[in-house]
């Protein structure tokens, strides 16, 4: 019998944190594997997520500034959407990401292994591939990066067609005429923004009191108005009951705050509501890997109960389920297994950004949380509206708004809604982690005209030194 293979780390899943994981583990000269069950490398955010999303919103942004053309001078006739070449790009730009992936796997001497993998005992994994045959691989350390999947209401079944999650929304044959989402989080208020701007006619139905609700209240308020200007209807506190398809589509049932009974008819129906961790069938009630509601308990250094695993991403409890936090993580778990000095995670400077028409960012505690943590707070906000930049690229709404210590000007949270907001919060998340001040961005000179000058307005807001209001 042939001697399985040795490894000193296995990486399970190739998303962004596993991809990562594996790279920064060949980077410090350790042997390396990683097993994908899907055909390509690259994971959710790659191929259903984050990337065909934003390619989506980009093809959006662009019929948005054709149409408006006229503003800056420019006529454009007979503009019309071509949804078959969008989805083509779509494909295109995945495509040609996702065999970069596997391009510097290779570069940094990642063994790929394409299978289904479980946990078989202490530093041992089975992995069955596409064809039904299994291997088992050893290995010093394991990392579990499988991800997450959409979650679905409790009876309803995706068909691709109707109903729709992430997934198969990215792959609809042609634009719907009208369009129920349920759930107003990131993922249901982008595929509005896309798909209003489209030509299809879209209601959002939020359980919650405020669309986009880990945002900051004032946030929230300002997105809501600017997505109903825009034509999306938006009702919150809307609690879902029956889904029933029919012949036309799909017909949802909810009742609103007074509990009065509502009903809405649409072609198709998009369900947001959250992800479900793919930690079933990992083979982890074998070991002492910690569940919490499905998610792996972790350290700071991403280590579970069970000596020699860690876990990283959309898997790990209490983590923002982020791409960009995934492959952080991968970073520290790898470097924390190869011995060498691993930084944890301050969840505080975590950037969360979500990419509808305007464009909303955040860091930090928003004003809520900051007064409920104890915090004397002092508040700094800056409008677009007074933003040259933003003026020239014919942005009247939005803003930018900094919550700070009152007493020494430690920088609490940052949240922006407007233009490039996605961007622009890279400076807060900077500002942050090295313990700036509000004062530090009111004195770091801004570049004439940028967006980032909104940033260095509200610091001086902050500081009452607000120089263009």
């Amino acid at each position: 019998m042939a001697e399985a293979p040795k490894y000193d780390l296995v990486v399970i899943g190739s998303g962004p944190g596993g991809y990562v994981a594996a790279i920064r583990a060949g980077q410090l000269g350790l042997k390396t594997a990683i097993v994908e069950k899907d055909d390509k490398f690259g994971g959710t955010c790659l191929h259903v997520g984050c990337i065909p999303t934003k390619d989506l919103l980009l093809s959006a942004d662009v019929y948005d500034y054709v149409k408006n053309a006229k503003e800056f001078g420019i006529v454009a006739k007979d503009v019309a959407v071509d949804w078959p070449a969008i989805i083509a790009r779509k494909t295109k730009v995945v495509t040609k990401l996702a065999k970069g992936v596997e391009f510097l796997l290779k570069k940094n001497k990642v063994e790929m292994i394409r299978g289904t993998a479980k946990i078989a005992g202490p530093g041992k994994i089975s992995v069955t591939d596409p064809k039904g045959a299994t291997q088992e691989v050893t290995a010093k350390n394991i990392v579990l990066a499988t991800g997450s999947e959409a979650r679905m209401l409790p009876g309803l079944e995706a068909d691709g067609k109707t109903l729709l999650t992430n997934k198969e929304i990215l792959n609809l044959p042609a634009i719907p005429k009208s369009m129920v989402i349920i759930g107003a989080g990131a993922v249901g208020v982008e595929f509005a923004s896309i798909f209003q701007r489209f030509g299809t006619k879209v209601t959002v139905l939020e359980m919650l009191p405020r669309a986009v609700p880990l945002e900051d209240e004032e946030i929230s308020a300002e997105l809501e108005k600017s997505l109903k200007h825009q034509g999306i209807a938006i009702q919150t506190q809307a609690k879902v009951g029956k889904v029933t398809k029919t012949a036309n589509g799909v017909t949802l049932e909810y009742t609103v705050a007074d509990g009065k009974p509502q009903m809405i008819e649409a072609e198709t129906c998009l369900v947001a509501v959250g992800r479900v961790p793919n930690t079933a069938n990992l083979g982890l009630e074998k070991t002492r890997v910690k569940l919490e509601r499905g998610f792996v308990k972790t350290n700071g250094f991403l280590k579970t109960d069970e000596p020699g695993i860690y876990a990283i991403g959309d898997i790990v409890a209490n983590s923002p389920l982020l791409a960009h936090v995934a492959s952080m993580e991968g970073i520290v778990a790898v470097t924390h297994a190869a011995g060498k000095h691993a930084e944890a995670i301050n969840h505080r400077q975590i950037p969360n950004c979500t990419y509808t028409e305007p464009e909303v960012a955040s860091v930090g505690l928003t004003e809520r949380l900051a007064r409920e943590a104890g915090h004397k707070v002092k508040i700094g906000k800056f409008p677009y509206a007074a933003v040259s930049k933003a003026a020239i690229l014919g942005v009247r709404e939005g803003f930018v708004k900094v919550v700070s210590d009152e007493k020494y000007g430690e920088i609490l949270g940052v949240h922006i809604i407007g233009p490039r907001a996605t961007e622009t919060i890279a400076e807060a998340v900077m500002a942050m982690r090295l313990e700036g001040t509000v004062d530090d961005i009111a004195h770091t000179i801004h570049a004439h005209p940028t967006l980032a000058e909104a940033v260095g307005e509200a610091a001086h807001a902050a500081v009452d030194w607000a120089i263009h209001i």
